[in-house]
C-alpha cells in the first residue's frame, strides 16, 4: 500500500511539474512552452528590478523561464504582427528594450535611448525596426518640441529623429511604409513616409526646404483633436476627441482613405458624432468607441441607464454601425451606456464576446483591500451577446488586457496586480492554481501580452 501511495504521489508531482513547464514538449521556443504570456514587471522597491517575466498561459502560473531584460521599470509593451518581436518602454530611463520571442533573448546589446518619455510606439512588421512618438523631444535650432524616432532594434540605435511638433501617438499602416502621427492640441494628422527620412535629424515637417519639400511629411487637416486611428484595410477610422481634448466640436469618427495619402488632397469622410472618442475596437461592422466627451465626462446621476454608483462622473461606450456610418447611442438617453470615467485607452474583446473596457485616472469607489459596499475602479465588462454590463470590485487604472482564442479567460493588469477573469461568468477565475484569482507578480504588473497565438 505504501509503495502504491508513493507511486501515485510521484506521478502527481511529475504531472504538476509538466504543467508548470507547459504540459507539452512540442513547443518551438527554447523554453518549450506553447502558450507563452509576458508580463512587464515594473520596479516596486530598490530590491526588485524590472523585467519581462513569462507566464504559462496553459494554467496561469509563473513559468520557470529566465525573464527578458527590459530596464528598471518597464511598462507598456508592443508586439510585431507575427509576435516575433516584443518591445517595451522603460519609464526609469526613457529607453526602448526589444527581444526576439522565438529565441527568448534580447535584441541588440541593451536599451535604445529616446529623447524623452513615450506612451506610443510600434513595431509594424517582422523586421527589427520600431517607431516611437516622443512629444517632449527637443530639436535644436527649431521652434518645435516633439518627434517620431525611428529605431534599429538589432543595433540598439536611433536611425532618424523626424521632427513632428507635440507628436503623441503613432499608428503604422500594415506594411509600415506610412505612419499616422497624432499631436496634442492639433486638428490635423501628420502622415510620415519614414523610408525616405534623413538619418540623424529629419526636418521635413518643420522646414519644407530641408530636405526637399514633402519628402517625408504630409499634413492632413480637417479633423477635431484627432488622437488615434483604427485601421481596416485601406480605411482608417480616425478618433476625434473633440471637447474632451480641448477641441471646438463634439467627439466624432471620421474615415481617411489610406490609398489617397499619396495624392495632394487625401479623402476625408464626414464626421459621425459620438458621445466620446479616445479609444476604439473594430469587430465586424461594429466600431466600439469609448471616451468622456468633455474634460470631466457627464455626471453619472444624469445618465438614465447608469448603474447606481457613488462615482461622480462617468464615461461612454458607443457602438458605431459602419454599414450606415451612424451611432444610435449618440445623444440618446434611452441607449447611452455609462462606464467608469478617466482617460479611456484600453479595450479587448474575448472570443466569447466579453468586451473589457479600461481607463486611466478614473475615480475609485470603495477600497478593494477593505471592501464595504460598492467597490469599483477603471474596469468594466460588457457582454456583447446579452448587453449586460459588469463593474468588477477592483480599484485602480487598467494598464493591460489580454484574451485568448482557445480559453475563456482574460488577463487584466490593474493597479499593479495581474488578475485572471473567467469570461463565461465575468468574475475572477478561482482554482487550485489561482486561489485568489491573481497571478503573483513580485513587481508592479504594468502590461500583459501573449507572444504565442492561442
Amino acid at each position: 500500500m505504501k509503495r502504491s501511495v508513493l507511486a501515485l504521489a510521484l506521478a502527481l508531482w511529475v504531472l504538476v511539474n509538466l504543467m508548470g513547464c507547459g504540459g507539452s514538449s512540442n513547443g518551438g521556443s527554447p523554453s518549450r512552452l506553447t502558450k507563452r504570456v509576458l508580463v512587464s514587471q515594473g520596479i516596486r522597491s530598490t530590491t526588485v528590478f524590472g523585467d519581462l517575466i513569462f507566464v504559462n498561459g496553459l494554467n496561469d502560473t509563473l513559468a520557470r523561464v529566465s525573464p527578458l531584460s527590459a530596464g528598471q521599470s518597464p511598462n507598456q509593451m508592443v508586439l510585431s504582427p507575427t509576435r516575433n518581436i516584443v518591445a517595451s518602454f522603460d519609464a526609469s530611463t526613457n529607453q526602448i528594450f526589444a527581444s526576439d520571442t522565438t529565441k527568448e533573448t534580447s535584441l541588440g546589446s541593451g536599451g535604445i535611448q529616446l529623447a524623452g518619455p513615450s506612451s506610443s510606439f510600434v513595431v509594424p512588421t517582422a523586421n527589427p525596426v520600431a517607431y516611437a512618438a516622443v512629444p517632449s523631444a527637443i530639436v535644436t535650432g527649431y521652434p518645435v518640441l516633439g518627434a517620431v524616432q525611428m529605431l534599429n532594434l538589432s543595433g540598439t540605435s536611433v536611425i532618424s529623429t523626424i521632427a513632428v511638433n507635440k507628436a503623441q501617438t503613432v499608428v503604422a499602416t500594415a506594411t509600415g511604409s506610412q505612419l499616422l502621427v497624432f499631436s496634442n492640441d492639433s486638428d490635423s494628422i501628420t502622415v510620415l513616409t519614414p523610408g525616405v527620412a534623413t538619418s540623424g535629424v529629419d526636418l521635413s515637417c518643420v522646414d519644407p526646404n530641408n530636405p526637399t519639400p514633402n519628402a517625408v511629411c504630409q499634413v492632413v487637416p480637417g479633423f477635431n483633436r484627432p488622437v488615434n486611428a483604427i485601421l481596416n484595410g485601406t480605411t482608417a477610422y480616425i478618433l476625434n476627441c473633440g471637447f474632451e481634448c480641448g477641441g471646438a466640436q463634439q467627439a466624432s469618427i471620421q474615415t481617411l482613405d489610406l490609398n489617397s495619402l499619396t495624392t495632394p488632397n487625401p479623402v476625408v469622410g464626414a464626421p459621425v458624432p459620438v458621445n466620446g472618442a479616445t479609444d476604439a475596437l473594430l469587430y465586424g461592422t461594429s466600431l466600439y468607441v469609448t471616451g468622456k466627451g468633455t474634460p470631466t465626462g457627464p455626471l453619472c446621476s444624469s445618465l438614465p441607464n447608469a448603474a447606481k454608483t457613488a462615482a461622480t462622473y462617468c464615461g461612454f461606450l458607443d457602438v458605431v454601425d459602419l454599414t450606415t456610418m451612424t451611432d444610435p447611442y449618440f445623444n440618446n438617453p434611452a441607449l447611452e451606456i455609462a462606464i467608469p470615467d478617466g482617460y479611456h485607452d484600453r479595450m479587448d474583446l474575448s472570443s466569447n464576446g466579453q468586451l473589457f473596457l479600461g481607463s486611466h485616472g478614473c475615480e475609485d469607489v470603495g477600497n478593494v483591500n477593505n471592501p464595504s459596499g460598492e467597490v469599483r475602479g477603471c474596469l468594466a465588462i460588457l457582454d456583447t451577446n446579452k448587453g449586460t454590463l459588469v463593474f468588477p470590485p477592483v480599484n485602480g487604472s487598467v494598464d493591460g488586457l489580454q484574451s485568448f482564442t482557445t480559453r475563456n479567460v482574460e488577463y487584466v493588469a490593474e493597479n499593479g496586480v495581474l488578475y485572471v477573469y473567467d469570461t463565461t461568468k465575468d468574475v475572477l477565475l478561482i482554482n487550485n492554481f489561482l486561489p485568489l484569482g491573481t497571478i503573483t507578480v513580485v513587481g508592479y504588473a504594468s502590461d500583459v501580452k501573449a507572444i504565442d497565438f492561442f
